[in-house]
């Protein structure tokens, strides 16, 4: 095993690099572990925060070169790239702005001489996935330095060059050695390092199967972890909504990052039969519209899936799902030119018994549904093990609240695809894991809140 670049476009092997021994992997964390001890802990948030900032700086400064690594390894479409690389630079400046306040001792009302102070835990262990490989990164590593924790990062197999680049972020800013550790490890190294007692908690964002495994272990040692898993998200189109609007949004939403999101749209829901051939209709169009190809070719909107496996692991459940009687309306093949590029696809008439009523799809493929009453839609978009995040299109906001109140997910969205910013909280409910990233709750996943009571002398 070693972690290996590979050009999704192309399919070609780019560099490889290999395995850290366990001596090296222990020696890093005796290292991260003698930083925080020793200097990052005792750091004012002021100057952790000039650090993070500096980070900021550089990536913006190199913009261009980090989305060069995430097109090359994960086949990430050039400007989508951009907007992941100006959404990262904005986390990193977001803790390093708000860290004090989001830190800052806090008096408990009606309670004299009580307060809370907020202490780091220790060494985290963090475990990222490659579709979004900075973004991912960001959202536990610049919470975490902030509040004076020390980061170790294990990403994904196929993205070595972006997680180099993302901890030279670091090193450049003038990170001590020990601060921000990149690993290329195992996952019996990984495990290894769950159970050793200097790592004081776990975050993994991944699969439903990985954070059960990673959730478990954590647990028998008494250890938090915050876990962000898989997603089936429901968009519900409202009587109501311009449709127009609605559909531009669930193509985009749908067909980002070549579908493969966590919070991408998987699953169109339309109220009403006539409304809701139009609304497949004009997906149909769109779809036909999107050009598929080079992902550093402007004009593109979607690029090759990350891997062969991705792929062919796509082409079964759309064979699974039209055997089960689904039907395809648009796209399901491969398409004829190298590299992993799979057509944009909508499957329909997709029943309980049928795979993709449940599963996850994750590419571009979507599942479209009509049904007759807002009671049906909602039962449907909460028929799933998942509840990462949600949609809903209409042009009543109050009514789009009140279907939204009733999505059982950790995120809704009203008549927008996405609305990422680094002061939203992120995370999901049911199988899609639990905790949260970003905003104040993400800063508050791995400190003590410790209360401090203070009594007269006499």
């Amino acid at each position: 095993m070693s972690f290996r670049s590979i050009n999704p476009a192309t399919g070609e092997l780019v560099k490889e690099f290999p395995l850290q021994t366990d001596e090296e992997v222990f020696s890093a964390l005796d290292q991260a572990e003698q930083c925080f001890r020793q200097d990052w802990r005792h750091r004012t948030v002021s100057e952790r925060a000039g650090i993070v900032a500096k980070a900021a700086r550089i990536l913006r400064a190199k913009r261009d070169e980090y989305v060069q690594y995430a097109t090359l390894e994960m086949g990430k479409v050039t400007r989508f790239g951009h907007f992941e690389v100006d959404l990262v630079a904005d986390i990193l400046d977001y803790y390093a702005e708000h860290g004090e306040r989001l830190l800052a001792e806090q008096a408990l009302p009606g309670e004299p001489g009580a307060t809370l102070v907020a202490e780091p835990f220790g060494v985290i262990l963090a475990i990222e996935p490659w579709n979004f490989p900075y973004y991912q990164l960001a959202r536990v590593a610049a919470p975490q330095l902030i509040a004076g924790n020390v980061v170790m990062m294990k990403h994904a197999e196929n993205v070595p060059q972006c997680a180099l680049a993302f901890a030279r972020l670091f090193e450049e800013a003038g990170a001590p050695e020990g601060a921000y550790t990149n690993l290329f490890c195992s996952i019996d190294q990984i495990a290894s390092l769950i159970d050793d007692s200097r790592v004081r908690g776990v975050a993994l964002t991944g699969s439903e199967r990985a954070g059960a495994s990673v959730g478990a272990r954590a647990g028998r040692h008494m250890k938090k972890v915050i876990l962000e898993l898989g997603g089936s998200d429901p968009a519900i189109i409202m009587p109501g909504a311009p449709l127009e609007h609605a559909l531009d949004q669930c193509t985009i939403g749908r067909l980002y990052n070549s579908g493969q999101g966590c919070v991408n749209i998987k699953r169109v829901i339309v109220i009403g039969k006539e409304r809701g051939e139009k609304a497949l209709a004009g997906l149909k169009e769109r779809f036909a519209a999107v050009k598929v190809g080079d992902p550093t070719d402007e004009s593109t909107l979607l690029g090759p899936l990350v891997s062969e496996a991705a792929l062919n692991g796509l082409l079964k459940q759309i064979d699974a799902a039209k055997a089960a009687g689904g039907r395809i309306v648009f796209g399901g093949h491969r398409v004829d030119r190298p590299g992993f590029f799979l057509e944009p696809t909508i499957i329909t008439d997709i029943s309980e018994d049928n795979p993709l009523y449940r599963e996850e799809a994750f590419g571009p493929v979507l599942s479209f549904y009509m049904v007759d009453t807002e009671e049906e839609a909602i039962k449907l978009a909460n028929a799933t093990p998942y509840g990462l995040g949600g949609y809903v299109f209409d042009a009543d906001i109050e009514n789009a609240k009140r279907i939204a109140s009733r999505i059982e997910s950790g995120m809704v969205y009203i008549n927008s695809c996405y609305a990422d910013s680094p002061g939203l909280p992120f995370g999901g409910i049911k199988n899609s894991g639990f905790g949260r990233e970003l905003s104040e709750l993400g800063i508050s996943e791995f400190i003590n809140r410790k209360l401090i009571r203070v009594a007269p002398s006499a």
